[in-house]
């Protein structure tokens, strides 16, 4: 592939999009920040396809007209695009209509949740060059390490797509990938909910009723004013403060200060008329319809099947070769045996594989069973009881 070009100039972006528009697909990564930040700065956009490599500077280029490319049926390959998504999405409007992320592909060949780099030594015998963690992506200039880290990225995608998908189609596994390359993509697509916010917090699952009805009001409000003022959630609050402030409900400014985790920068400008009409809100019962989070509740006679389920998922993945939190995580068991409309192990490729499996085992018709040689089988049971 050619050396890389560093697009600065506007009209240059719009020829590259139009070139990408007839290309059957394209690479791309992001470079981005957002530890200061509510929504990611995106500080550097990476392209590849045909023999082309650009790299674009967002800081004097408008990505907006890429969402025609976004939009278009053209391929985009990406790796662990989640984050990439979301930059996309707010810088154009869009994500791609077709998505092929090689980390979620090479999932479905054998490797668990592998990194790029790890992906290139394994598929192309090369080693990525080492690029500093903490590099500042927004300053300007970027050193000829920087523009060269992030050529990279995106040099060596297309090859790589290419190598997973012959894997995936000696596998009978395309479609498997497409479909999760699908939803990580529909995904993206969600916007985040104020109103569900306190799911995020882990410790609110220990709360009920008005406390409960509290954390949630005050998690919204916390979400909404990072969201307004560009902050990190915990710039404004602190789950642990937002946990004290839904337990104790105060109603003054002095209240709110003896709060564990809620300091005087956590109170500044209005904030604090802010947060006490939130406690109010909430403590009010306007937010009545909170529910808990439903993963702090399993019925207890199921809890030990997921130790023992997850035991045979495990083997389960060694055997068909795929990354274990791909086909399914203990949050995915406790989904299903709950009985979740949305649990991902009721639903395509997963159902048949496992889901089915397990509801027979759950259900008394199968059993687990040691192969003498330290694996597990799942077996139709006999219900023949071994003699005492």
């Amino acid at each position: 592939m050619a050396g890389s070009e560093f697009i600065t100039d506007q009209s240059e972006f719009e020829a590259v999009v139009t070139a990408i528009e007839s290309a059957p697909r394209y690479a791309l990564d992001t470079e981005f920040h957002r530890e200061r930040t509510y929504y990611p700065k995106v500080a550097l956009v990476q392209l590849a396809w045909d023999d082309e490599l650009v790299l674009v500077d967002p800081l004097e280029v408008d990505l907006a007209p890429f969402k025609r490319v976004l939009e278009s049926p053209t391929i985009a390959v990406l790796h662990a695009a989640s984050q990439d998504l979301e930059v996309l999405e707010i810088a154009t409007g869009s994500v791609p209509r077709v998505l092929f992320d090689t980390q979620i592909a090479a999932g479905f060949v054998g490797m668990a949740t592998p990194s790029l780099s790890a992906l290139h030594e394994r598929e192309l015998g090369k080693r990525l060059p080492k690029g500093d963690r903490l590099t500042d992506w927004l300053r300007r200039p970027l050193t000829d390490d920087q523009l060269a880290y992030a050529a990279a990225d995106v040099a060596d995608l297309a090859e790589i797509h290419d190598r997973l998908v012959a894997q995936l189609e000696a596998a009978g596994r395309v479609q498997w990938a497409a479909d999760e390359c699908d939803l990580a993509r529909q995904r993206a697509l969600v916007q985040r909910d104020p109103d569900l916010a306190y799911r995020r917090i882990k410790e609110v699952r220990h709360l009920k009723g008005k406390a409960l009805s509290v954390a949630a009001a005050v998690a919204a409000w916390r979400e909404r004013r990072a969201a307004e003022l560009d902050q990190p959630v915990r710039f404004i609050l602190p789950d642990i403060a937002v946990v004290g402030v839904a337990q104790k409900a105060p109603t003054t400014r002095r209240e709110l200060k003896s709060i564990r985790g809620l300091e005087d920068r956590h109170l500044r400008g209005d904030a604090t008329e802010g947060l006490l009409a939130a406690v109010a809100h909430g403590a009010s019962g306007a937010t009545s319809t909170v529910e808990r989070p439903r993963n702090a509740e399993l019925a207890r006679e199921l809890r030990p099947a997921v130790s023992l389920i997850s035991a045979w998922v495990s083997q389960l993945a060694r055997d068909e070769q795929l990354d274990t939190a791909l086909l399914a995580t203990r949050a995915d068991l406790e989904a299903l045996l709950r009985g979740d409309e949305d649990a991902r192990l009721a639903q395509g490729w997963r159902a048949d594989l496992v889901g089915e499996p397990i509801r027979q085992l759950v259900d008394g018709r199968a059993s687990l069973a040691f192969d003498g040689a330290g694996n597990l089988l799942l077996e139709r049971r006999s219900h023949a009881q071994l003699d005492e």
